[in-house]
């Protein structure tokens, strides 16, 4: 009875504690319930917290494109390469996923992301689970990626991103600009276009959640929430891909023959105010950011500009009816108070007109139209007018201003022929738009306008404007006449800029460098050569600038060589490419322009042209192994300059030339006569070709070159050399 009574009276016990228990999470139960919350957090949120999965859905920067729809930047997939280095992660010894062999994984990946292979043994050593090889791994391409794959190296993995990609290289660069990604993973712009219109490039990600399981898997019947990405507007330039082209083309060629300290140049249309092209030297990849000048000389770079301010004095004496050619005036020298202003060949060319003042760039005659035609403030009034004492506004930052200097007496007559004030390229541009454009001065732009593309909403649109009219139009086509004869006229100093069929209006420039230690720099060479010119000339559909700061001349070359250079390659390529026809009576004279008109070689046997091609100074590129020449570019009667490529194809096997130091244009010239469809990487000069010389070719097959700066394509080229000689060493021998 005892055991019995001790049984019932433990089971009260527990019947109590257990009851005691349940009424306690009852309790809890029906607080939870009630309140909905534990410890101060809200149950409904952490529930969903811990079943909500989240997908992130990738927006993209807005691509920029040139006015033809050619890309300049993109996003594009990019790797970085990480190396495991953690024992842990090998589950399987016979499949390894992590570094075992820090010495052979060096020797063999380092190569290929460009390091040293001790340098990156050290990182392959260091005591960490993961490491990454700095800049060296970051933004691979999925090309690098690939290769680094084929080594099948245990260990060595990628992280997916995606980077800012610019497929022209070194082309308008500082026009352009460059993005990067800042420490938050944003890519932000950080220089020209890329940054002037970050806030509609920029992107925003989108994303996607759903209830899952634990396992990150959607439960059934869950309902997804969407926000889409917000994808970055795509911009449209007004630089012409295909000019810019000819322009970057023809300054690579100037830069490695003469070694400027800078180089400027623009090209517009002068009807809107549309830059097609606009390129500066130094300048920079921006895939690789090898930035020596961080600003646009076209824009931020305010200098006295010489002679080409002539353009602006004459028009001025024209609109004001004080002009008279025919008038003469003593040459040689010109007193203003205690200051001598002297012609630059100091004498001068005794008593002549004006005319031909304007023609020899007379200093004195510029400085009598200031002093004594006009009068100083009714210039200094056309200097406002043709708004050279401020911004143009374009369309790109850190755009600077030039400085009218017009305090003292002598600063008021320097000014008249571009010495003391100081003005920038794209201010000279702009002014010149109303010397080509009828008197109508047209605002200069670079950004045509911006497209959602999600929508295809224009977000931002820029249409062409007038900022002033500083003389009328009949004053702008008698000052095209004029500056006509500058470059047509006997003792003209615009003799150099003749292009064939077409009229060329223009000035000349030679500004002075002031001097750290006071006054200007003194020497041949210690100039900034310039022409602004503008064709045709009877009605202008492209002006140009070109400034070259300090070439290395031979003894026996004026300032004159690079520029005209630079402008008469680039001025006829375009007038051609826009369908300008020429004008027949328009034909510069071939002993002045330093052309000869080539003699049509086909027919010929391959060698006697060749040899003929030699005598008369240019470089014959013969193709294939036959006998006659059947094919030849330049063609017959086209006009070159000594030193330049001649293209025949015999009427044999089609073979492929060698084209390293090639310039695009001549590589061009190649792919043309063969029939080949090309495709470049890079600017400047050829290093590598897809197709090895020697090797037969058929029409229609691609033709794929790299090319690479001036001052880099030598090394560039020994490099690949060096490559292909160890690959040979490699193979085995018989």
């Amino acid at each position: 009875m005892k055991k019995h009574y001790n049984t019932h009276r433990g089971a009260g016990v527990l019947f109590i504690i257990f009851s005691l228990l349940f009424f306690l999470l009852f309790a809890r139960f029906l607080q939870l319930q009630w309140t909905g919350k534990a410890d101060g957090h809200v149950l409904a949120a952490k529930a969903e917290q811990q079943h909500k999965q989240t997908r992130t859905i990738e927006a993209k920067r807005g691509t920029i494109f040139d006015r033809n729809g050619t890309i300049l930047a993109q996003d594009v997939p990019s790797y970085t390469v990480v190396a495991i280095l953690d024992p842990e992660m090998t589950t399987d010894p016979d499949h390894p996923r992590h570094v075992i062999d820090p010495e052979k994984t060096a020797k063999k990946l380092a190569p290929l992301l460009g390091m040293d292979v001790e340098d990156m043994e050290r990182i392959l050593t260091k005591k960490a689970k993961q490491v990454e090889f700095g800049s060296y791994g970051r933004n691979i391409s999925f090309e690098l990626k690939r290769k680094i794959e084929a080594l099948d190296l245990p260990g060595i993995a990628f992280i997916r991103d995606t980077a800012r990609f610019y497929p022209n290289g070194t082309f308008a660069s500082h026009v352009i600009g460059y993005a990067q990604k800042n420490g938050e993973n944003e890519t932000v712009g950080k220089m020209g276009v890329e940054k002037w219109l970050d806030r509609y490039l920029r992107e925003k990600d989108g994303y996607v959640s759903f209830a899952g399981d634990v396992n990150g898997f959607r439960l059934p019947a869950a309902k997804e929430h969407i926000v889409k990405p917000d994808n970055g507007a795509n911009v449209y330039l007004t630089i012409d891909g295909k000019i810019q082209t000819f322009l970057e083309d023809a300054m690579n060629s100037v830069e490695k023959q003469y070694r400027p300290k800078k180089m400027i140049a623009i090209v517009a249309d002068p009807k809107t105010g549309k830059i097609l092209a606009m390129a500066t030297r130094p300048s920079f990849d921006p895939n690789k950011r090898d930035i020596t000048n961080f600003l646009n000389d076209a824009i931020s770079y305010p200098y006295e500009p010489g002679s080409t301010m002539k353009v602006f004095t004459l028009a001025a004496a024209v609109n004001e009816g004080v002009y008279n050619g025919k008038e003469t005036y003593r040459s040689g020298s010109y007193k203003v108070g205690p200051n001598t202003i002297r012609d630059h060949n100091d004498v001068g060319w005794g008593t002549i007109t004006f005319e031909e003042g304007v023609q020899r760039s007379s200093n004195v005659a510029f400085s009598i139209l200031v002093k004594e035609k006009l009068g100083e403030d009714r210039f200094l009034q056309y200097l406002h007018r043709f708004r050279f004492d401020q911004k143009t506004g374009i369309d790109l930052p850190n755009e600077a201003v030039g400085q009218i200097r017009y305090r003292y007496p002598i600063e008021r007559i320097t000014t008249g022929f571009g010495q003391g004030t100081s003005v920038t390229p794209i201010q000279q541009i702009q002014a010149a738009t109303a010397i080509a454009n009828d008197g109508k001065m047209m605002k200069p732009y670079v950004i045509e306008k911006a497209v959602d593309p999600d929508n295809g909403k224009v977000v931002l649109d820029h249409e062409p404007t007038v900022v002033g009219e500083p003389v009328t139009a009949e004053t702008a086509r008698k000052v095209r006449d004029i500056l006509e004869t500058v470059v047509t006229a006997e003792h003209g100093t615009g003799r150099p800029y003749q292009i064939d069929g077409y009229g060329v209006a223009g000035k000349t420039g030679t500004a002075q460098i002031p001097s750290a230690a006071g006054g200007y720099l003194t020497g041949r060479e210690n100039y900034i050569f310039s022409f602004l010119g503008m064709a045709p000339a009877d009605d202008p559909r492209l002006v140009m600038y070109v400034a070259v700061q300090q070439p290395q001349l031979d003894v026996t070359e004026t300032g004159a060589a690079p520029v005209s250079q630079i402008f008469t390659t680039v001025m006829k390529s375009s007038l051609h490419y826009l369908h300008i026809e020429p004008d027949e009576d328009k034909q510069a004279e071939p002993e002045t322009a330093g052309r000869r008109a080539l003699d049509s070689l086909i027919g010929q046997t391959a060698i006697a042209a060749a040899e003929q091609l030699k005598e008369k100074g240019y470089v014959p590129v013969v193709i294939g192994n036959g006998k006659y020449v059947e094919q030849q570019l330049p063609r017959g009667g086209e006009r070159l300059l000594p030193g330049e490529r001649v293209v025949l194809k015999t009427d044999g096997a089609a073979t492929m030339p060698d084209l390293r130091g090639f310039s695009l244009r001549d590589a061009m010239k190649v792919a043309n006569v063969l029939g080949l469809r090309p495709s470049t990487k890079g600017t400047g000069y050829v290093v590598s070709q897809n197709i090895r010389p020697g090797a037969e070719v058929r029409k229609g097959d691609y033709l794929i070159v790299e090319l690479a700066p001036p001052r880099q394509w030598e090394e560039a080229a020994a490099k690949k050399e060096q490559e292909a000689a160890e690959r040979e060493d490699d193979e085995p021998h018989e």
